[in-house]
């Protein structure tokens, strides 16, 4: 009879030296039987949502955190109870067994054999048959060497954060310490959470600390004091305001576009253009044998068409390079497509754009724009971004001045297409007219340069014949 053995899971980097991730829901319970690999939880990073799988094959014996918790990076999430002769090697990232930051230590198995082991998706590097060397990670209570200095400053604690409660903190210094759950439990009772003594690690308040409060004999609601005891009647609320944590995606989102805001000097140029031909074209193409079954929207006409103004306005498609002092210019597309999602703004990008046709262009953007919706973006999708496209006209506005992303020299703003009076052939009449918006940094693209840019699109978009003499 093989011995057992319990196998801590530490919650791993999952892109970029990300800090920290919130828990949004297990899909195992403890006391459950899991298989490598299988999805055991689903995360929040600052960048997308995640399914985390296992890195044992064994039983859930702890769960470390709840659904609802943000946890810091390298802290454990949950152990499992494994076979001696089914548990991972000490170089699987996250495990108790070795580094922590997901290096092999030297005379692993991993070492020795040469083998590849299972590596988790954004878990960092494993050893190579080359022997190449990982690529370093973090290391976390006294892990792997190399690490870099750590400045000496006080931490920031984020509130929803209970693992990282600093000692017998006060109601004047931050908020009581307590999980989403938790908080909005308390916001059902009308319960303020600072009369509410915490029993948990650290103090932290717990659902059971809420309903003993509720139930005792004097309550303070929203913030009156000597309130008797009661709860708003349903559909009925009584506050006065909402709090959102600011956390996950939109965090990342909000510290994205202040830091290119006020880094990247921004210059936007407008121009409507008529763009009946390129809805006419639309419109054969969605009747066509070849583009049956495809999604074919204006934004797929106009993304084909910043691709091509591109080869002709290749500094457009650059990045500027503090450290070097230089300026990057790209030698491929990596279109990003900003969508909105119930988590906040996010720019996926479709990855060497540039070479795909038109029926692939379109294929990739249905793909695009329905994994952003459902929220299972992968972190690499989101990262690498060239130039990107923000399609505000679906929102029925036509013009605005969009920020770049973040390492990025130009973003464009498709407006709605609308019926206006225009003159057409020396005549007035009526036609389906589009505003164009082009945010670029002017340390990299000159105003002539960008206006040839947007002039070379809206040429396209008015006559997309126009492109015969372009490429």
């Amino acid at each position: 009879m093989s011995a057992t053995m319990i196998k801590e899971f530490r919650l791993p980097d999952l892109g970029e030296g990300l800090t920290e991730s919130e828990i949004l829901s297990w899909k195992v319970a403890v006391g459950d039987t899991v298989t490598l690999n299988q999805v055991i939880a689903e995360v929040e990073t600052a960048k997308a949502v995640v399914e985390l799988p296992s890195p044992f094959a064994g039983t859930v014996a702890v769960l470390h955190e709840q659904a609802g918790s943000v946890v810091e990076v390298g802290k454990p999430i949950v152990s499992f109870e494994v076979d001696d002769a089914g548990a991972s090697p000490s170089g699987v990232p996250g495990s108790d067994g070795g580094a922590s930051g997901g290096v092999a230590p030297t005379g692993s198995p991993l070492e020795a054999t040469g083998k590849r082991e299972p590596n988790l998706v954004g878990y960092g590097a494993v050893v190579e048959r080359s022997g190449r060397p990982a690529r370093r990670q973090r290391g976390f209570d006294g892990g792997v060497a190399e690490r870099e200095p750590v400045r000496e400053s006080v931490p920031v604690v984020e509130p929803t954060t209970p693992l990282a409660v600093p000692a017998e903190p006060t109601a004047e210094q931050e908020r009581p310490r307590s999980t989403p759950p938790v908080r909005k439990l308390a916001r059902d009772l009308g319960i303020d959470l600072g009369l509410v003594t915490g029993t948990g690690p650290a103090g932290l308040i717990t659902r059971s600390d809420v309903q003993d409060f509720a139930a005792g004999p004097q309550v303070q609601i929203l913030g009156r004091v000597d309130a008797p005891t009661a709860v708003p009647a349903v559909g009925i609320s009584a506050e006065r305001e909402t709090r959102t944590p600011i956390k996950g995606v939109r965090k990342f989102t909000a510290a994205a576009m202040v830091q290119s805001a006020f880094t990247a000097p921004h210059v936007t140029e407008f121009l409507t253009v008529d763009v009946t031909p390129t809805m006419e074209l639309l419109t054969r193409l969605k009747a066509s044998r070849e583009f049956a079954g495809y999604k074919l929207t204006p934004l797929t006409i106009a993304a084909k068409a910043v691709l091509i103004a591109l080869r002709r306005n290749p500094t457009l498609n650059s990045r500027w390079d503090e450290a070097a002092q230089e300026i990057v210019q790209f030698n491929y597309v990596n279109l990003g497509i900003a969508a909105a999602t119930p988590r906040g703004l996010t720019v996926p990008n479709i990855k060497d754009a540039d070479r795909m046709t038109l029926l692939e262009l379109s294929s990739a953007l249905s793909e695009l724009t329905d994994t952003a919706r459902s929220g299972k973006t992968s972190p690499a999708d989101l990262t690498g971004g060239t130039i990107s496209i923000t399609n505000i006209g679906v929102f029925g506005i036509d013009a605005g001045t969009p920020i770049l992303n973040p390492g990025e020299a130009a973003i464009v703003a498709l407006g709605s297409v609308r019926r206006a009076p225009w003159v057409h052939n020396d005549e007035l009449a009526v036609r389906q007219v589009m505003s164009l918006s082009l945010s670029f940094d002017h340390r990299l693209v000159d105003g002539e340069q960008g206006s040839k840019f947007l002039a070379d699109l809206g040429a396209i978009l008015s006559d997309p014949a126009t492109v015969m003499t372009m490429i």
